[in-house]
């Protein structure tokens, strides 16, 4: 199978490196650093500079490829699947983008193409123990914990971000959607703080953010649906100082003759600040809690996930417990288990028991260790 993935960040690295044991892959991406990366990793992978905004261009550039993976940063991630649909191509996305995807459904039906959005780590297998479960219990609540941490705490931020840090900013200014009592409530990003005890990691802060996103339309009869993002404790205080100063607005302000917008100027400097090292250890750690009945009896189950860097590989835990959900689901489209034509969030996908085993079984493969208590 020929396959194309835009962008060759971290984790479209990772993707990569998978996916080429078995497939020709060739990665896009603007910059020739990232595919100058790759190519020291796996000289089979073919790489091409391109600029991934020219939208135009898609159908040429796709014109050779039997599935494309789509990791582009979430603000051109809607209009870069756009183009991909156009293209008539089959494709797995973990762009993350804020608009909803379901919105390309028609046209995903028009072009005959399977499309499936956000499998990555969460959203993504959030979404797909979440709609396995729903066929076999009548879910009443979920709860959704994850957070990608670095092993070594370094002041003041104690954070690094494996993806790009302007789509963590994304995820501290955004509104938070969820479902309370059966209705979709927006509260602040980085509100409703609590605090959790992780084994092996002691304390971590759990904030709001909007992570739900298709869960709260696809599965709205579980009246009681939230998602929190998790951090070392102290974290979420200097991001709310920021923010609350204004060093996250996207309203300009004039310096010394220029408009700048106080979020271009602060995402350039967190940018550096949180820059992940290509070989500094990190860990990604996740909880599903999931509440119903199930022959009249309470039901609660617990889906828990604690990865870390891979010294063998170098591959970061994020890059792992994401790209590996997403060639996972590539694999699953590419080899034909599953064929349904239109745009599927993992939770439409993950109801069927073949296609939620083959994503845990690929992943378990890969060291990626789901747990279920």
């Amino acid at each position: 199978m020929k396959i194309a993935i835009l962008g060759a960040g971290m984790v479209g690295r990772a993707m990569a490196l998978d996916l080429a044991v078995r497939h020709t892959v060739t990665s896009f991406d603007i910059s020739p650093t990232h595919l100058d990366i790759l190519r020291k990793r796996n000289s089979a992978i073919h790489t091409q500079e391109a600029d991934l905004s020219d939208y135009d261009h898609y159908p040429a550039l796709l014109a050779h490829f039997d599935l494309v993976i789509t990791a582009v940063p979430g603000f051109m991630g809607y209009d870069a699947l756009e183009a991909v649909i156009k293209a008539r191509k089959n494709v797995a996305d973990i762009s993350f983008f804020p608009e909803n995807a379901l919105d390309l459904d028609a046209l995903a039906k028009e072009k005959g193409v399977t499309v499936i959005t956000d499998c990555g780590v969460a959203p993504g297998m959030s979404n797909y123990i979440i709609g396995r479960y729903n066929e076999e219990v009548d879910l009443k609540a979920f709860e959704i914990y994850v957070g990608g941490l670095p092993k070594i705490r370094t002041k003041p931020f104690e954070y690094k971000a494996p993806f790009s840090p302007v789509d963590v900013i994304e995820e501290y200014t955004r509104p938070a959607r969820m479902m309370e009592n059966g209705y979709i409530v927006v509260r602040e990003a980085l509100s409703d703080r609590e605090w959790m005890e992780f084994e092996g990691l002691g304390t971590l802060d759990a904030f709001n953010t909007d992570g739900l996103r298709s869960l709260l339309y696809t599965m709205s009869h579980i009246k009681n649906q939230k998602e929190k993002t998790l951090r070392y404790p102290g974290h979420v205080d200097l991001i709310l100082s920021l923010r609350e100063s204004g060093f996250l607005s996207h309203e300009p302000v004039h310096i010394a003759g220029r408009d700048i917008r106080p979020i271009d100027f602060a995402s350039k400097v967190l940018f550096n600040e949180w820059k992940l090292g290509e070989e500094e250890e990190e860990l990604t750690v996740m909880k599903v809690i999931l509440h119903g009945e199930q022959n009249g009896q309470a039901y609660r189950s617990t889906w828990s996930l604690l990865d870390r860097y891979d010294p063998e590989t170098k591959i970061s835990s994020m890059s792992r417990t994401t790209g590996y959900t997403c060639t996972a689901t590539a694999e699953m489209i590419g080899s034909g288990l599953f064929t349904e034509k239109g745009v599927f969030p993992p939770e439409m996908v993950g109801k069927y028991k073949a296609c939620f085993d083959h994503v845990i079984s690929y992943l378990k493969e890969r060291g990626v260790i789901w747990k279920e208590s």
